[in-house]
């Protein structure tokens, strides 16, 4: 079993970038396996940037799902509120 890093615990990231023919669901599916096994109290959208930086590659689809990843922490979506009660 290979060992994983901090921004990468279970090398999930890693390896996907060297899975020929995987597909953008797949690597969702992976990103989000990622992302449950990230600490809590870690800084998801540098970990992302991290993975970015470092396996980043045009055109694979991973890159993508990162890419996505990193605009949504950035950009969080209120939930709930007063409006959300009433219905």
């Amino acid at each position: 079993m290979k060992k994983g890093t901090l921004e990468d615990p279970k090398a999930l990231i890693s390896e996907a970038y060297k899975i020929d023919g995987i597909t953008a669901e797949e690597c969702r599916s992976i990103f989000l396996d990622w992302a449950l096994s990230v600490p809590v109290d870690a800084d998801s959208t540098a970990l992302i940037a991290l993975l970015l930086e470092r396996h980043g590659v045009d055109g694979h689809p991973m890159t993508q799902v990162l890419r996505d990843g990193l605009e949504t922490m950035q950009k969080p979506r209120r939930r709930g509120g007063l409006s959300r009660r009433r219905a």
